[in-house]
């Protein structure tokens, strides 16, 4: 069912101006964007007709954008991702969650230098997570996690974090032993949080000297190296805030977490509120007071200004699998570890077999696109398709023209 108010729409009726405003600071990712939100489920990039085999209800269809910024088009995505990572999970082992964030210098240097940055934060909590891991002295085991970057706040500002989701245990050196962490106990987290503020300041050092990071507006003069020096010496004697939250309940607790995590995007056309042609408001949790839920009104420009924000750069992955869960090792590490574990390898996957969208989008989400909404007996069948830009023939009249 379509929202009351989407992203789109604020998009469509201010976006046009939004660009002619920013002209120079909009980049090509964030342009491609703010086009595929406005095109989405639109005309203009095509679509079919369906009409119902019982009751001749008919319906327009179009295509959508899979722009993966884009709040309509990520339901069938998580979907997928979800059942591929099924057969991954280990049965009776506890999961944890496992948050890393950085300070708000940082993210505002992240902002101007995305990709690296974006990289150092994936790298140093990976790196991280491993090497408490494995110390004896806490686990001494080799663990396997997912890691999954979100870059906003529930107020849209600039916010990179990683959330990681680990099984609470791993394989011995020898790789002939399942050791598990005590039960609700993953690893200690001033221990983490120190250790992940240590390698991430290495590599950002390391990527200052390599001549990797740009600085632009109030931040340039972080360019000279005695500035940036100075810059960071305050940022590696503040807290780290990492977090771990309580285990999870089981493995299809762990999937339905998962799933709220994966394929989201800065804000759901569900929180949108209001829009008058000037300001949006917005729905947000103020977690500094208990998670109340909030009302915040923003400009349509700095609302924009907000969500774009959030575009990643082309291409970049932002969501990667490390240790025993590396795509490289995956299957044989986990075969490992479900038979030191006594746990049954998962069914065989069957054959794949050429599956209707519609078929799939009900397999995956349970919720049918074939049943008719008018008489609810009868499916909906295709009977036309138009190509982008063009539209569906009128339906055929039914009275006689005088």
């Amino acid at each position: 069912m379509r929202a009351a108010l989407e992203v789109a729409d604020i998009f469509r009726h201010c976006g046009p101006q939004y660009r002619q405003t920013h002209a120079d600071g909009l980049s090509r990712v964030q342009r491609r964007a703010m086009s595929a939100i406005e095109l989405c489920r639109t005309a203009a990039l095509g679509g079919h007709v369906e009409q119902c085999d019982a009751c001749g209800h008919q319906r327009i269809a179009f295509n959508s954008c899979r722009h993966r910024a884009c709040p309509k088009c990520q339901s069938l995505a998580r979907a997928q991702w979800l059942e591929d990572r099924q057969a991954e999970l280990l049965p009776e082992v506890e999961y944890f969650h496992v948050v890393f964030t950085v300070p708000e210098s940082i993210a505002a240097l992240a902002y101007q230098n995305k990709k690296t940055l974006y990289d150092i934060l994936f790298r140093a909590s990976a790196e991280t997570l491993r090497s408490i891991a494995a110390d004896p002295k806490h686990l001494g085991a080799e663990i396997g996690f997912i890691s999954i970057l979100h870059t906003w706040g529930q107020n849209l500002q600039h916010h990179p974090h990683v959330h990681c989701v680990v099984p609470g245990g791993g394989l011995a050196a020898d790789g002939e032993r399942w050791i598990a962490c005590r039960p609700g106990f993953f690893l200690p987290v001033r221990v983490l949080s120190r250790l992940f503020r240590r390698l991430f300041l290495e590599q950002l050092r390391h990527a200052f000297d390599a001549g990797a990071l740009q600085f632009y507006g109030a931040l340039e003069p972080l360019s000279d190296t005695q500035a940036f020096a100075a810059w960071l010496a305050p940022v590696a004697e503040a807290e780290w805030v990492v977090y771990a939250k309580p285990p999870f309940g089981g493995a299809r607790q762990v999937l339905d977490y998962m799933g709220r995590y994966t394929h989201r995007v800065a804000i759901s056309n569900h929180r949108l509120a209001a829009f008058d042609g000037d300001e949006v408001s917005f729905r947000w949790k103020d977690y500094k007071h208990a998670a109340a839920t909030k009302t915040m009104t923003l400009a349509a420009d700095e609302f924009i200004r907000r969500f774009l924000l959030h575009i990643l750069p082309s291409g970049f992955k932002h969501i990667r699998s490390y240790g025993l869960l590396a795509n490289r090792c995956r299957a044989a590490k986990l075969a490992t570890c479900r038979r030191l574990l006594g746990v049954a390898m998962p069914a065989a996957d069957a054959p794949v077999v050429t599956e209707d969208y519609r078929d799939r989008y009900q397999r995956l989400t349970g919720k049918s696109l074939r049943d008719c909404p008018a008489c609810g007996r009868g499916h909906m069948v295709c009977i036309e398709t138009f190509l982008p830009g063009a539209l569906p023939r009128p339906p055929p009249c039914t009275h006689p023209v005088h």
